[in-house]
């Protein structure tokens, strides 16, 4: 049985950290997040001079008594923008280790706690199959997020996901209005790529956020075993397989993973998009400051 990570301890240390977010994306008014237009906050920003059509009331007379012209006084913008979380629930994600499932259901919650506490909107998308569920659409505030988290916390991983499929046939995804996140461990071959291109064509900010066990990084199997592929519908699918492990293998999976986890990363920075890869036994407060604060999303 999967335990949980999710309680009021875990929700009270993330209290004093955010995300940051560029500051030319664009969203609603009535945010936190600055961004480089002008705006209606009371935070001055700027001057200019006065133009034709220009609302008056806006006008510095202090500066027209000094140089007898009209400036304008300019103040900061202010944004809400929308947080969407793709979770990929294919069994590779949860199945054969629920405790896997968990952690990644925690921290999809642990990000989009801390949009709705910095005053966005939050929407979780579960990647079954080639679709995209949204079952409870754009949150806003901390009651109907912890109604929706109460609920994901049931979430059974099976079968498998096509993430690129699935963002890509997803209505409302928005253009240019804020950051979407991929939760997944990536271990498909089905075209994920397609997602993050598709996104940063909608000029979305893009993270990345890969989910293994330790036992997925670095595995210390050794002698005969059987291997289970747990996306395969029965053992008798070609991806099932028994092997004797040697050291040999051991040294040609480590190298393999590293290519893997290297390939993904190159990819996101070739597109503009951020990528960061964690393990299920590490501390999810200390990996999202860490790992997040490296790539310039915790603020």
């Amino acid at each position: 049985m999967k335990g949980s990570y999710l309680n009021d301890g875990f929700f009270s240390r993330l209290e004093t950290l955010a995300l940051n977010l560029r500051a030319d994306l664009a969203g609603f008014f009535g945010g936190k997040h600055l961004v480089k237009t002008y705006g209606q906050t009371v935070e001055f920003a700027d001057y200019r001079e006065y133009m034709l059509g220009d609302d008056i009331r806006r006008i510095d007379w202090n500066l027209y008594s000094r140089f007898e012209k009209f400036f304008l006084k300019l103040f900061t913008d202010e944004r809400q923008m929308h947080t969407q979380i793709f979770l990929d629930c294919s069994a590779s994600m949860g199945k054969a280790n629920p405790q896997k499932g968990a952690y990644a259901i925690a921290v999809a919650a642990a990000l989009g706690f801390l949009s709705v506490h910095n005053m966005d909107k939050v929407s979780f998308k579960l990647v079954k199959g080639n679709r995209a569920e949204d079952p409870y659409g754009t949150l806003v505030g901390k009651k109907s997020f912890f109604n929706a988290i109460s609920d994901l916390e049931k979430l059974e991983f099976t079968d498998e996901s096509d993430v690129g499929e699935a963002v890509t046939k997803c209505p409302n995804v928005g253009t240019n209005d804020g950051l979407t996140i991929i939760i997944s461990d990536f271990f498909t071959e089905l075209d994920w790529k397609k997602a993050v291109d598709y996104l940063v064509y909608k000029k979305r900010q893009v993270l990345l956020v890969q989910v293994l066990s330790p036992e997925e990084a670095d595995p210390v199997y050794s002698g005969r075993l059987d291997l289970l592929d747990s996306e395969a519908p029965d053992l008798t699918d070609g991806r099932n397989m028994k092997l004797r492990i040697t050291r040999s293998m051991q040294l040609a999976y480590e190298e393999a993973m590293k290519d893997f986890v290297a390939d993904i990363k190159d990819f996101c920075t070739s597109r503009g998009a951020d990528f960061i890869s964690i393990q299920t036994d590490k501390e999810i407060e200390k990996v999202l400051f860490g790992e997040l604060l490296k790539v310039g999303i915790m603020a």
